[in-house]
């Protein structure tokens, strides 16, 4: 919880799989759990979702991840992250993702690199559901296309 405002107590980690789960019907897609191969120990979770608030960029669905800290540094999110833009293009047919953190977040943001999603510096934004104080309320947006992530992760005919 590095990067986020405060750990989720148990009846706020409840409530978020609850919302989680009942956002999934109506889109067709939502946040996975997500285990370890090997041994399917639970690490986190990934995947798409709307964003729930407005900003220039919204509407838009986003990829995100959020492992725990025994979790970092395996290259989880990135594996995770590529299967959940994968479903994003070729099932949800979305025609583009972004991804969001705070500033200060750059293992996240070597993740959004690693995926080739783009950065212009001209869409970071102030996260509205902080106070405006707060240190993590500014926030970048990197971006993926359709056009793009086909372009780049499928081999040329």
């Amino acid at each position: 919880m590095e990067h986020f405002p405060a750990p989720l107590s148990r009846p706020e980690s409840d409530a978020l799989i609850d919302e989680f789960e009942r956002r999934f019907d109506p889109r067709g897609f939502g946040l996975w759990a997500l285990e370890r191969r090997d041994d399917g120990t639970f690490i986190g979770f990934t995947g798409l979702a709307a964003v729930p608030w407005a900003a220039l960029f919204t509407p838009a669905v986003e990829v995100g991840w959020r492992l725990g800290r025994s979790a970092w540094g395996n290259g989880y999110a990135t594996e995770a992250a590529r299967a959940a833009l994968d479903f994003a293009f070729d099932v949800a047919g979305l025609e583009e993702v972004v991804s969001t953190t705070t500033r200060t977040n750059e293992r996240s943001q070597a993740v959004m690199r690693r995926l080739g999603m783009t950065h212009d510096a001209a869409d970071d934004f102030a996260y509205p559901l902080l106070p405006d104080a707060h240190p993590f309320r500014p926030h970048v947006l990197y971006r993926m296309s359709k056009q793009r992530w086909l372009a780049t992760t499928r081999p040329p005919r």
